[in-house]
């Protein structure tokens, strides 16, 4: 029973935390956005927006985290079995990526607090593309936790299917962008 509410708990703050970094990059996206805005505007904005994201930063995507961490420890302790398995192998590789994106995006949220106000030295594409590393992993360990072995089995089909979807959503974000100024 225990184990099973915290798997409950688990995808819950899972589901937060992944909350938190999509939009938190979004807000990234909309500070750069405002760099041909006129003075005032731009630093009215500016000032939201890090307000925003240090809030959003600190009240929700790191507790969220934390919460998700400890309840994942907790669960592997629980069922230590979980390591002996390829599968969970591979959904620690891609824990592992999602690590380094929470590591740049606490960067970022750094970054842009002592900006002051200024430009975000970034391009904007790139920005829009970053943004989308988060679905990239929450896709991968998404589908690895619910075909487990399968993921082992069907491992180049897998593979086929998910560079097709990044091909298509970096595509769209590109299509939907090509107007923007970088």
């Amino acid at each position: 029973m225990l184990y099973t509410i915290l798997k409950a708990v688990h995808i819950i703050f899972m589901v937060s935390y992944f909350a938190g970094i999509f939009y938190l990059v979004r807000l990234f996206v909309y500070y750069k956005d405002t760099d041909e805005f006129e003075e005032t505007k731009r630093k009215i904005l500016r000032e939201q927006y890090v307000f925003m994201t240090r809030r959003l930063w600190n009240i929700i995507t790191v507790p969220a985290g934390i919460i998700m961490l400890v309840t994942g420890l907790t669960m592997i302790f629980l069922n230590f079995g979980l390591m002996r398995t390829p599968w969970f192998h591979l959904k620690l590789t891609f824990l592992i990526g999602l690590a380094a994106y929470h590591y740049w995006c606490w960067k970022k949220v750094l970054q842009i607090k002592n900006l002051e106000g200024n430009i975000l030295p970034i391009e904007n594409i790139k920005l829009r593309q970053a943004n989308e590393i988060a679905t990239f992993i929450l896709f991968l360990v998404v589908f690895t936790v619910i075909l487990k072995s399968m993921v082992i089995e069907y491992w180049w089909q897998l593979i086929v299917g998910f560079i097709v979807l990044v091909g298509l959503i970096m595509a769209t974000v590109k299509l939907v962008n090509k107007n923007k100024k970088n």
